[in-house]
């Protein structure tokens, strides 16, 4: 089970982390807390129903690592878009943005909660770090995963031709080999994490 998901009886995920482990995974879901910002409260004595319904931004994010967490919902990447679907691909954000930065925020400060209790937990002599989720703590997690993996591909520029042997094969004075190896690690848990999560 060390550093991979496995299915517990009555669904959910467990998984053994070390303490270097659950600090390298709560400081990452910290930054990626940072980097979505935090959420628009409410104005006090405003209408809460209101806040339900308030328009997000219609331009998509301009950090590259944003803009992939958030991505253009009708243009192609690789083509150059019309405006059509610029002004569609604008119109769905406006309206769609808001929520799921929420709920990018909300799956990111799970993750965070759960290492806190698993720390805590180490903390009182319990023997081994063992987290186990529910299964939509599992899904949180799947989703945070996800985000990190997204954002640490941005920085590194890699995109879905680049996952091969050649990350395997950076040398270790490549000041890149960190957030590869870091990047494959969490890929790994997040291949193991949907394998518990298929019925």
């Amino acid at each position: 089970m060390a550093g991979y998901f496995e299915a517990v009886p009555g669904g959910g995920a467990a998984i053994a982390l070390d303490t270097v482990e659950t600090s390298i995974l709560r400081s990452l879901a910290v930054q990626l807390l940072e980097l979505i910002g935090p959420g628009d409260e409410p104005v006090e004595g405003a209408d809460p129903l209101a806040a339900l319904f308030a328009e997000g931004p219609s331009e998509a994010p301009a950090d590259p690592a944003l803009a992939r967490l958030f991505p253009e919902a009708y243009v192609d990447p690789r083509s150059e878009p019309d405006a059509e679907a610029r002004a569609a691909s604008a119109e769905f954000r406006r309206f769609t943005e808001n929520d799921l930065r929420t709920r990018k925020r909300e799956d990111a400060l799970s993750v965070v909660r759960n290492l806190d209790a698993l720390a805590s937990a180490a903390g009182d002599g319990e023997p081994g770090l063992v987290l186990k989720l529910t299964p939509e703590e599992s899904r949180r997690w799947l989703g945070t995963l996800n985000d990190l993996r997204l954002t640490i591909a941005s920085r590194l520029d890699i995109t879905e031709e680049d996952e091969s042997e050649e990350l395997y094969r950076l040398p270790d004075e490549d000041p890149r080999k960190p957030m590869v190896m870091a990047y494959l690690w969490l890929g790994g848990m997040q291949e193991t994490l949907v394998e518990t999560l298929m019925p």
